[in-house]
Order: structure tokens, then C-alpha cells, then sequence
């Protein structure tokens, strides 16, 4: 959308349709503003930086400059100068043994992230942590993590955390609080603890659940509740109606051929994503090898990443997807009540006859916001298929209590509105903010004579509470978390507390009666009792260094469905548009609206930063005379929210998607008043989808921050033979039958063909190789580049102007029909060409070819002309026109590595293979007087990867894994027919469809 405030650019979806079926041959587009040929997208595609380059566009500019300002951003990005401050240094007295300054030390730790632990490594620097990796030892993330995890290095620094216990707003201590605690307390213990209740979130904390089981045998008549905004009801809803309890679902897709989802995002969201992305990613390749390649089916309402991976992708609303269910598993022979009636039967009978006859190496997800009725229909598929012990096993849940939470939460509520509740402890969480508005938990809670909230800022809900106390975060804590299989993890702080918070087993604890108890003993404690004999001392030492608790998994357990499970179909949805709701891909549900790098963060398929919009198909748009920019106002009964529409291709015809997470007004100095609140329309009954939703328009000009334009490529050609192809994918059967054909959609120069002299690289010679058939855009490399190399934000504003900072950025493609086209993800980091367009160009030398074929800058040599980003095919390289480091925040400043040089003002910056990993394994190789080994250095984007998508190495060596990769016929760089010769490639991505579909 045009940065023109009051412009309402019009794009014609009829006539991008029928250009669209005009075109022979492939065709990939990135937004339908390049397909309509906007003013704005031609001049995103001419000019490399774009016009008004002032820092601010208009005195609301300048406003929101100096409110983010204020926050001292890096974490939203902008600063005041260009002069560094003075920094005073101090020596040890006495260096600690252990500590060499240079070497970074690793401790393993678990995040808690969605209250399900996730293994993982931070990097130490001098007894600050900088970075996160993954536990590759940790079942849940096998070495990577989410872009989620990654960020809570910035949220561990982040000013804006609460710093002090309050009273009603009034800064106090927490040993005013504890006694004034006391009287209360006593007061409920003699009473059976009749008015005592907790509220937390999703606990799989073993330490806190026996603390809160131990709390409730003192006040036997008290209640503990649970909610998250963003939880797994409908997962356990669906086992209990179909196996009578509660169980956990565990999915091994490494044995799977087909997957089918039922609107599940398995590969992007919930506590075992990561580890499905690895097993599902392994299923794909074929590289190198004829190998099998699964297959996967996707019924979906709005894009996700699981989607875009999809063999055979149906767009459906969400109201459809019971329905759909039903047909698919009459279809499997499984006796359900009104199935076999779809409007989509010959694609679900197509579906059900490739997964029947597999031996069970085969396997049906439903998604977590699907009605529970469709996961006791996939329950009912995968038995009747015969996937359960071979893709599907399952075993006692894994949380402490398992419950429905929206069922607890109401009963809380209830019991507010009745005058039951006289003390509420809140453990985490923001209900006021995100508890289902039909609750109206806010107005409840404020009948309750005492509120205590345990929160890492001061939001929503601390604002009605009475108390609040500073929650420490996961890096600060020890504490112990259960991953989706089961397996504990010893969580450990990285540093002390940065603002004196407390966790919530020092809260649990005081008010057993034990205010001074350190974390580190109740959680010691917890685990001596529960380790019969032995050694304990050992086993504690090994379970904290390795990550992992040994022999913790969850227990299997043998279910059968009951006789019925099937109560039939549920109430038809009405007519008329439907609203779905999601986490935000960033974000989530709110809980990391403070944090820069996720708002600044492009979502997979919009490519949106610092925004939410009412997501809608373009036929949709059509019928409702709307197009990406207007304001509408959306109606469900009484409720209302109003926010910005935006056209997406691949939507589901007749459905609105909005993400929840933003219009925050507690949030924090970055993330507050960004974007519009969802929740005030999401009620109890309709916590992912509600139908009869009323729309209007109220408005346009809206202002996007979108990047998915920025940096775009020109790919045109006079002729189909001449088109630049920078995505190259064909089917398994192409590819078996003619591995050539990569190569045959581009141009290859003769090696002699070049101006420049050859160069022969005797030592190593580093290069990369990215799997598009493995990426699935889920953004991680993005925030793990950004961590590691101290890169800053920069805010709504400058993101408008096409100023974003990252240096690897995700580009998505549409292919085929506007209305359902397929998707693929292509990471762009530096090329590192062998014929470095950027380097003769530059009149300082400030960007150099290495002896090594790294393509340099030196940062302090460069003066700005950014001769060498014009002259760059590729689109990679950044200048930071305004100091976007915040050199006044003195917490932000623990937060750099310290090997990577923090730029100032005016200078180019961009990709450089990591060069500090490579120098820090040449130094190791040297003192062990041996070459460096395969493997041994990983960049930040590889070594987070979830899918193994990127691999890096030296290409001297043909043993080498990116060696063997760039060998294979599968292997393509982009632009090559510049001669630029990058040593960053590419694998085509291949797609297995079905031919009984796709002959359809």
C-alpha cells in the first residue's frame, strides 16, 4: 500500500486474473502491487533507496521518532546522534580461572516459551548472555529454535521490564508485601482456604505443580486455575471425547508417507513444531539419491507455513473443516454420523485412497484451533488407518494439571461475580488483555478484595491488580519445564537478576510459609525427593550440564475410542463471512509485543511488520468492494473492532483472519498502540472461529510497513527463454526422469568468460547451500542473524521507506492462480560472488574479496557513497542512514557480542558468513595444529535452522557437506547469468503431488 495517507490505489483483481491466465510458462510473483504494476512497486524496483531521504517524513513522524526515542530503542530501532559516548573500562582485580576474555562460554538451559520447555544453549560472553542456540542433545529442538526464542535475549535486556514491586502504583518492597500478605493468608488458612485462588498459565513445571499441590492440601477449599490465550483446549477436548481422558499426541513423522493436516501448523506452531519440521524436512529429501519423498495434503482456512509446504493445498473455511473431516473419514471406512457430503469430495476421496494401504506409515493432524470434534475425528482416521504406534503415539499429558482452561477460567470468573474470591494470586499471563470479552474478566476481577500479579512487565492486568511483583525471566531463573514428549529440563540463570524479580516458585512458596526459599533449593529439593537412591549430586550436575533430565519422557499409554465418541455433526455455521483468529506469527498472543525485533520482524506471507490487518481473499475484496488499506469495521452482535484490510492471495473465500497480540496499551514503550486489538470480538463460544461476522468500510489510507516489495529483484525478460529464474522447482517425477532441468532454466557463462583475473584458492574456500525444497519461510535465520550480529531495528516509519537493516531476508513467491497459488520461501543473504559486482565499484576499498572468497567490509573505511548496494544484482546490502544503535541504554549494551563490530551512522553493512565463527574455529584448528573440520563452523541462520535448510563449509573440500550438496543436479545460483559466480547457491525445491489430483 502507498505510504500516501490519504491515497486509495485501486488494483484491479479481474485483470490480474485473466494476465495471470494469459502467461505461458512459469510465473512467480511477490505481491499483487507487482502484478498490477503500482507506481509504488515500480519504484521500489528502480531505485535502490527510495525517495525521502530525510529522517522524517512529516511532524507525526517526528512525534512517533522521539516517543521511540524515549525508549532508549534499539529496541524499536532509532537514536539521537552520531558521536559514541564515552565508555569507562575497569579491570579484574582478580580474573576468575575460568573466564578467557575472547571464549564464550555455553550453558544449557530451557525456554518456557507457550509453558512447554524447549532445550536450549546460551552463549555467555564474560557472565553475560548474547545468544540462544539449541540443545541438539533436547527432543524438542534437536539444535534449533524459533525466532521466538531467539528474541528472548532482547527481551532479557529490555529497559522497559518491570523493575520494582508496586502497590497500587506506588513503587514498595517485597517485604511490605509479604506482610501484608500474612493477615489475608491467615485469614483464608482458618477457613479452608474457601476464598484463595491462582490463576497461571499452561504449567509443565514438575517443581511448581507439586508446590501449588502442596498449597492446595493447606487451603484444601482454595483453586488453582488455568488459562492461556493462546492454549491446547480443543486438543484436549478432542481426546477426552474420543478416549474418555486426557492424553498427550505425539507425532513421528519421520516414518510418515503422507501427512494430511486439518488446518494443523504443525511445522511452524505448538511445543513439538521444531521437532516435526526436522522429521518432515528429512522426509523431503531426494537429493544426492533417489530416496521416497512424503507427501503432504493441507485443508486450511488462511496461508500458513505448513500450507506453503503442501503438495495439495485446499482453501476452506474454517466452518467447513468438521465437515471435511467427516467425508474424509467416511472415506476411510470409519463409521461416522453424517459424512460422505463435501463440496470438495473428489479431492477427499483422492486423499483417502493414497493413505490407505501404507501400514500405517501414514498419519491425520488436526489443528489447535479446530473444533475438538475434528480431533476426535483424526483420532478415529489415524486408528482406523493403523498409524497409531508407528506415526502417532500416545502418552499421560504432560502438564501438571491437565485441564480445559477456558472451563477453569470461567469458573474463576464466575466465582469472581459471585463474591467467592477474596485473595487472587495470578502467576504470568495478562487476562485482562486476553481473556474472551463475553468474560468480562476485567470487571470481575474488580470485585475481588485482593489482586497479586507476577508479571515481567507491567501490563493490562497489573494496572487492576492491587500488587505487582516483577517476575525474573527464564534466563534469570532456575526452574524446570516438560517438553511436548515429556522430557524435564533444569532451567538455570545466565546471570542474576537484572531488576531483582522473583519467580514464581519464591511467590508459590511464601505463601507456604517459606518467604526467604531460594529457586535453586526448591527445585534441588524437588528432584532429591524424587530420585530413589544413587548418587544425587551427580545426576543433578549431568541433568544441568546436558540439558535434559535422563529417563523423563512421558509414559506411553494404550487408548481405544469409545463406543461414542461421535455425537454427531455440530450445528452448521450460518451464512455469511466467518472470522477466524490466530496467534500472531510473531508475537504470539500478545506476551512479546515489547519486542522490537519480532514487530520489525516480516510475517511469512504479507510480510507486515509493526501491524495486524483484517486478512481477506481477493474475491472476497471483490464482493465487498474493498481493497489492502481500507479501514473496515468489523461486527459480531455488539461487539466491534476496527482495523485495516489487506488482499491476500490464498485465503479462503468468505473468511476474515485476524491476529491477536496487538492494540496493547500496557505493553511497554515499543509495543504499545500497535496495531488494533482483536479480543474485544473473540468470546468463549468462538475462541478460533465465529460466524455471521458484519463488515464495513470506514475509511482507507491506511499505512502498511510491508517489505514485500523492498529489494525486489527485476526479473523480466523480452522472451520466456531470457527470464531471469530466481526460484527453480519441478515435481519428484521431473526430476527422476530429467535431473537436468534445473540447469535449463537459466543461462551458465564459460568459466574464461570474465574480466577479472582467476584467483586460486589454496586454503579454504567457503561457501553455502540453501534447500528451497526445506525452507519454510519460518523466519528464525532472520532474528538469529539479527542476535548475532548486533543488527539494529528501525521502526514503523523507516521500514515504510524501505530502510529495514536485516541481512538475510526471506523473499515469498506466489505462483499460479490468484485465488489458490502455491508458495515458496527463498532466504537471500549476501551471494558472496566470485565476481563481486560491489567491490570494483567501491572509491575506498571499503568492501574486499578475502583469500578466502568472502566479500568484506571494513567498516570504518567506509564513507557512504553506496556505489557498491547499486551496483549489487542481488538486493543484500543495508546503510543505516540514522543511528539506529541505542548507545544510551546501559542494559542493551550486555546484550552485543562482542565480536562483531557495533556500527555507527553512514555505513553499508550486510552478510558476512559469520566471519567471527569462522575465525574462532581457525584459532582452535591452529592450536590443535589441524585444518578445520566439516562442520565445525556454523553460521547463525544454519545452526537455528528447524528444517536443516542451510549448509556451509568449504567448498575446497569435496568430503564437505555443502560440497556434496553443490554437486548435486539440484543446484542452482540465482542471477548466474551476470557471471557473478555466488557462493551462495541453491537447491530447486521438488514437490510430490498426487497425479490422480493433479490429472484433475
Amino acid at each position: 500500500m502507498s505510504d500516501k495517507a490519504n491515497s486509495r490505489e485501486l488494483i484491479d483483481l479481474r485483470r490480474i486474473r485473466g494476465k495471470l491466465d494469459r502467461l505461458r510458462g512459469r510465473k512467480y510473483w511477490r505481491s499483487l502491487e507487482e502484478l498490477a504494476e503500482t507506481e509504488e512497486f515500480k519504484s521500489f524496483l528502480q531505485r535502490e533507496f527510495p525517495e525521502n531521504a530525510s529522517e522524517w517524513t512529516d511532524p507525526v513522524g517526528r512525534r512517533n521518532f522521539l516517543r521511540l526515542m524515549g525508549a532508549s530503542l534499539a529496541l524499536a530501532g532509532l537514536g539521537a546522534c552520531t558521536k559514541q559516548p564515552l565508555e569507562k573500562i575497569v579491570p579484574y582485580v582478580k580474573q576468575p580461572e575460568e573466564l578467557i576474555p575472547g571464549r564464550p562460554l555455553f550453558y544449557a538451559t530451557a525456554s518456557r516459551l507457550g509453558g512447554y520447555g524447549q532445550g536450549i544453549l546460551v552463549e555467555s560472553h564474560m557472565g553475560r548472555p548474547t545468544k540462544i542456540e539449541g540443545n541438539p542433545d533436547h527432543p524438542a529442538s534437536l539444535g534449533a529454535t524459533s525466532a521466538q526464542v531467539q528474541a528472548a535475549i532482547l527481551g532479557l535486556y529490555d529497559p522497559d521490564r518491570s523493575q520494582v514491586v508496586r502497590k497500587t502504583g506506588r513503587i514498595s518492597t517485597w517485604d511490605t508485601f509479604l506482610q501484608e500478605l500474612g493477615g489475608p493468608l491467615q485469614t483464608q488458612k482458618a477457613g479452608g482456604g474457601g476464598g484463595l485462588r491462582i490463576l497461571t498459565e499452561t504449567v509443565t513445571s514438575p517443581t511448581l505443580g507439586a508446590l501449588l499441590a502442596e498449597l492446595l492440601q493447606q487451603f484444601p477449599q482454595a483453586r488453582w486455575h488455568q488459562w492461556r490465550a493462546a492454549g491446547r483446549d480443543s486438543v484436549r477436548q478432542g481426546a477426552r471425547r474420543a478416549f474418555g481422558r486426557f492424553v498427550e499426541t505425539r507425532y513421528d513423522l519421520s516414518r510418515a508417507e503422507v501427512i494430511v493436516s486439518l488446518g494443523a501448523d504443525f511445522l511452524f506452531s505448538g511445543p513439538g513444531s521444531l521437532r516435526y519440521a526436522r522429521d518432515f524436512a528429512a522426509g523431503r529429501r531426494v537429493h544426492g539419491g533417489d530416496g521416497e519423498m512424503n507427501r503432504l495434503y493441507v485443508v486450511e482456512a488462511t496461508p500458513t507455513v505448513t500450507g506453503s509446504m503442501a503438495d495439495h493445498r485446499l482453501a476452506a473455511q474454517a466452518g467447513e473443516l468438521e465437515g471435511l473431516a467427516r467425508s474424509l473419514a467416511a472415506e476411510l471406512g470409519v463409521a461416522v454420523q453424517g459424512g460422505g457430503q463435501s463440496a470438495h469430495e473428489s479431492w477427499i476421496r483422492s486423499v483417502a485412497r493414497d493413505s490407505s494401504g501404507r501400514g500405517g506409515r501414514c498419519v491425520v493432524i488436526a489443528g489447535e484451533e479446530a473444533p475438538a470434534a475434528v480431533h476426535a475425528l483424526a483420532h478415529a482416521c489415524n486408528a482406523r488407518l493403523g498409524a497409531v504406534g508407528t506415526t502417532i503415539h500416545y502418552t499421560e499429558p504432560v502438564e501438571a494439571q491437565p485441564t480445559v482452561e477456558l472451563e477453569s477460567l470461567r469458573r474463576l470468573s464466575d466465582d469472581m461475580q459471585a463474591g467467592r474470591v477474596e485473595v487472587l494470586l495470578i502467576l504470568g499471563g495478562n487476562p485482562v488483555y486476553d481473556a474472551p470479552a463475553d468474560l468480562e474478566f476485567s470487571e470481575e476481577l474488580d470485585k475481588v478484595a485482593l489482586r497479586v500479579h507476577l508479571s515481567l512487565y507491567e501490563d493490562e492486568t497489573s494496572a487492576r491488580c492491587h500488587w505487582h511483583i516483577p517476575a525474573a525471566h527464564d534466563l534469570e531463573s532456575w526452574g524446570d519445564a516438560r517438553a511436548f514428549d515429556g522430557t524435564t529440563s533444569i532451567l538455570q540463570p545466565l546471570i542474576q537478576p537484572l531488576y531483582g524479580g522473583k519467580t514464581d516458585l519464591e511467590v508459590v512458596a511464601a505463601l507456604l510459609g517459606r518467604p526467604g526459599a531460594r529457586s535453586y533449593d526448591l527445585v534441588r529439593e524437588h528432584w532429591q525427593q524424587r530420585t530413589p537412591g544413587g548418587d544425587f549430586d551427580q545426576l543433578w550436575r549431568r541433568s544441568i550440564h546436558d540439558g535434559v533430565v535422563a529417563g523423563t519422557q512421558a509414559a506411553p499409554v494404550t487408548v481405544a475410542l469409545q463406543a461414542d465418541w461421535d455425537s454427531g455433526p455440530s450445528e452448521p455455521p450460518s451464512s455469511g463471512l466467518e472470522v477466524i483468529f490466530r496467534a500472531d506469527p510473531a508475537i504470539g498472543q500478545g506476551e512479546l509485543s515489547n519486542n522490537g525485533w519480532l514487530q520489525e520482524l516480516p510475517k511469512p506471507f504479507t510480510k507486515l511488520t509493526w501491524d495486524n490487518a483484517v486478512l481477506m481473499s481477493p474475491a472476497t475484496a471483490e464482493d465487498l468492494h474493498l481493497t489492502t488499506g481500507d479501514r473496515v469495521v468489523l461486527s459480531l452482535g455488539e461487539r466491534r473492532v476496527e482495523g485495516p484490510a489487506w488482499i491476500i492471495p490464498g485465503q479462503a473465500d468468505g473468511t476474515l483472519c485476524l491476529h491477536l497480540g496487538f492494540g496493547r496499551t500496557h505493553a511497554g514503550r515499543v509495543g504499545n498502540r500497535v496495531g488494533f486489538n482483536a479480543y474485544p470480538l473473540r468470546t468463549s463460544d468462538g475462541l478460533w472461529h465465529a460466524s455471521g461476522v458484519q463488515i464495513s468500510r470506514s475509511g482507507s489510507g491506511y499505512r502498511f510497513a510491508s517489505t514485500q516489495s523492498h529489494f525486489a529483484v527485476q526479473v523480466e525478460a523480452s522472451s520466456e527463454a531470457e527470464r531471469r529464474h530466481l526460484v527453480r522447482e519441478g515435481t519428484l517425477e521431473n526430476y527422476r526422469s530429467h535431473p537436468e532441468f534445473v540447469h535449463e532454466m537459466g543461462h551458465e557463462f564459460p568459466e574464461d568468460f570474465t574480466l577479472y583475473p582467476p584467483w586460486e584458492y589454496s586454503g579454504y574456500a567457503w561457501g553455502m547451500a540453501i534447500d528451497l525444497g526445506a525452507c519454510t519461510g519460518c523466519n528464525a535465520c532472520v532474528v538469529a542473524c539479527q542476535s548475532e550480529n548486533n543488527i539494529p531495528v528501525v521502526g514503523k516509519e523507516q521500514v515504510i521507506l524501505g530502510r529495514e537493516m536485516h541481512w538475510i531476508r526471506v523473499d515469498g513467491y506466489f505462483k499460479g492462480e490468484l485465488d489458490n497459488p502455491e508458495f515458496v520461501h527463498q532466504p537471500l543473504p549476501c551471494q558472496h560472488c566470485e565476481n563481486a559486482p560491489c567491490e570494483v565499484v567501491c572509491p575506498v576499498a571499503a568492501t574486499t574479496h578475502s583469500p578466502e572468497g568472502l566479500n568484506e567490509m571494513t567498516y570504518n573505511r567506509c564513507v557512504g557513497t553506496r556505489y557498491c548496494s547499486n551496483n549489487c544484482p542481488y538486493k543484500v546490502r543495508r546503510f543505516n542512514f540514522i543511528l539506529y544503535q541505542d548507545w544510551e541504554t546501559s542494559s542493551l549494551e550486555l546484550m552485543r557480542n562482542p565480536d562483531v563490530t557495533v556500527r555507527s551512522r553512514g555505513v553499508m553493512e550486510k552478510c558476512s558468513y559469520c566471519v567471527q565463527r569462522i575465525n574462532a574455529a581457525r584459532i582452535d584448528a591452529k592450536v590443535a595444529k589441524r585444518k578445520i573440520r566439516d562442520g565445525e563452523v556454523r553460521t547463525a541462520c544454519q545452526a537455528v535452522c528447524p528444517s536443516q535448510a542451510i549448509v556451509f563449509g568449504d567448498i575446497n573440500d569435496p568430503a564437505s557437506q555443502v560440497s556434496q550438496w553443490k554437486a548435486d543436479p539440484l543446484n542452482y545460483g540465482i542471477l548466474t547469468e551476470l557471471n557473478t559466480k555466488p557462493r551462495t547457491t541453491y537447491l530447486a525445491r521438488l514437490r510430490n503431488p498426487n497425479p490422480e489430483i493433479s490429472s484433475e
